[in-house]
Formats: structure tokens, C-alpha cells, sequence
């Protein structure tokens, strides 16, 4: 079984990242035509440079190694040395130095209402779902007419990202047409994806893959993705199909219920991204029950 099979049951959702209605009724009427060994805790606010990758143009990014937190759970005080953090489009940015504003690109969200032509159907008419996510339906993005639509609801969100001052945009979810029964397949993702992309790019942000590691160095070349964010690659062993693409401004989460060995034997392999931290799978904040975290 393929691991991009086995994270349907793995893969961590935030909180919905909703389009505001009248955002959506206005774009379809515009459409429908170096590692360190341990653990690490603690809390503090911290700023730090970023630096850019080699090319004109190029959006920024934080600096290689740079300590991180994936906050999807809601919104927590940033770790102490922590200067890299993700939340969700619907918290405010964390400060710390480097914000990632999360967004299920690919995927409807609860609360969200989507038009029925732009979202997966069965043969039965019925809407195609997620089977680990039962209350998201997968969007159709089989035609580039449909991607143009569903770009332009996007939109708004993305948009909201850069106004609220989000350095960079993750869009969850790019391996969906894995799960669309044959509906799809990974050039439509592709097709899509770089319409996100532009438009974040366009926005003034860096854009972000999520996970999908058969992707490959299409996510960089083709799409045009500036960095990963990546779950349980070392579970999955997986890590070097992104680090071979995207250096060391790959992000790695790993959950402290499904570990391969120790933290620290994670910590310590050669392949571990040098981002790498251990989350609680709820991404709970900090004060709540269940919250863990630590980093490499």
C-alpha cells in the first residue's frame, strides 16, 4: 500500500478556512463563463531574518533550519526559539518571524458553500467524499474551465492571507485525486495547482506543497511551489522525495501516536528534514489536554 494511500487516515485538517459567501457568488458569476539531536520546549516570540532562494523574483523564505510550529489546532504562544509558525487562514498570523497561512486548496470545507458543478459526483449523482474527512467533498478539477472557477473562489482567501500579513500560503490537500475513484488524476492536480500558485505569487506570497511526494520535481519546476510541508515523512520514509526538490525549506511534522522508534531516532537519522518537530495529532494549543510539542 503506497503511502499516500495510507495518509488518507493520517493527514491533520485545520479548522475550516471557509470562502465567504459573497465572495463566492461573486466569482461564479464572474466564471460560470544540518540536524540537532534532542527535544526542544518552552514558549517566547521571536523574529528572524528570512532569505530568498536563488533566482529573480524569487518569494522570501525563512532560513534553512529555522525551528517551526504547525498551529492548525488554534492558535497557541510560539515555542521559545521558534521563528517559523503555520495556523489556519481563519487565526491571525503568529509574529514569530515566518507565518504560513494554511488553506485546503483542493477540498471543500464545512461552512463553506460551494456551487454542486465545481465539486465531485459519483455515478449515483451522489458528491464524492473524502473518506477520511466525510464532511469535505473533493473538488472537480477535470476541466480547465472548472479550475478557472474554483481558482476564482480561492481567490478571496489567498487574498486575505497577504491583507492579514501572512509571509507564505500552504494548500492542503493536492493529493485528493487519489481519492476521486478515477475522476482525476495527478495532471489535473498539477493543471490546478499552478493556478494557486500564480495567484499566491501574485499576492506577494510563497507557496507551499503539501505532502505528495510522487509529485516530484514537477511541484518545483512545473507548479512553481517555493518550499514543503510535509507530515510524517519519516514514517512513511518518504523525507528525501521532498528534501531532493526543495532543500532545507521542507517542514515536517510527526505525530507523537505513530512514531517509527523515538523522536529522538527521528531526530537522528540522515534523511530527516532539519525542520522537523513532534505534534500532537489533534494539534491541540498549547494549555489544552493532549498538547505535545518538541523539534529536533
Amino acid at each position: 500500500m503506497s503511502s499516500t494511500v495510507r495518509r488518507v487516515r493520517r493527514r491533520r485538517r485545520a479548522r475550516p478556512s471557509a470562502v465567504p459567501r459573497a465572495a463566492a457568488a461573486t466569482a461564479v458569476a464572474v466564471t460560470a463563463a544540518a540536524l540537532l539531536a534532542g527535544c526542544v520546549t518552552g514558549t517566547s516570540s521571536v523574529t528572524a531574518p528570512v532569505d530568498r532562494p536563488a533566482g529573480s523574483g524569487s518569494p522570501a523564505l525563512w532560513p534553512a533550519g529555522a525551528a517551526f510550529d504547525y498551529q492548525l489546532g488554534g492558535a497557541s504562544p510560539v515555542p521559545d526559539g521558534v521563528t517559523v509558525v503555520a495556523r489556519d487562514s481563519t487565526d491571525e498570523p503568529a509574529g514569530a518571524g515566518y507565518d504560513i497561512c494554511y488553506v485546503n486548496g483542493f477540498q471543500s470545507q464545512p461552512g463553506a458553500d460551494w456551487p454542486d458543478d465545481l465539486l465531485l459526483h459519483r455515478d449515483s449523482g451522489e458528491l464524492l467524499v473524502d473518506p477520511g474527512w466525510p464532511d469535505e467533498h473533493l473538488f472537480d478539477t477535470s476541466t480547465a474551465e472548472k479550475r478557472r472557477a474554483l481558482a476564482d473562489l480561492l481567490a478571496p482567501t489567498i487574498d486575505g492571507c497577504a491583507a492579514s500579513g501572512y509571509d507564505a500560503v500552504e494548500f492542503d490537500n493536492l493529493d485528493s485525486y487519489s481519492r476521486s475513484q478515477g475522476a482525476l488524476d495527478l495532471d489535473d492536480a498539477v493543471a490546478f495547482a499552478t493556478l494557486l500558485v500564480d495567484r499566491a505569487h501574485a499576492s506577494g506570497l510563497a507557496a507551499g506543497q503539501k505532502n505528495t511526494g510522487e509529485l516530484g520535481d514537477r511541484g518545483r519546476d512545473e507548479v512553481g511551489y517555493d518550499f514543503a510541508v510535509v507530515e510524517e515523512c519519516d514514517l512513511f520514509d518518504e523525507c528525501a522525495s521532498f528534501t531532493d526538490v526543495h532543500g532545507d525549506h521542507v517542514l515536517d511534522i510527526e505525530y507523537t501516536d505513530d512514531l517509527r522508534g523515538t523522536f529522538d531516532d527521528v531526530c537522528g537519522r540522515a534523511d530527516t528534514p532539519a525542520s522537523t518537530i513532534l505534534r500532537d495529532r489533534d494539534l491541540a494549543p498549547e494549555g489544552e489536554p493532549g498538547h505535545e510539542y518538541a523539534r529536533c
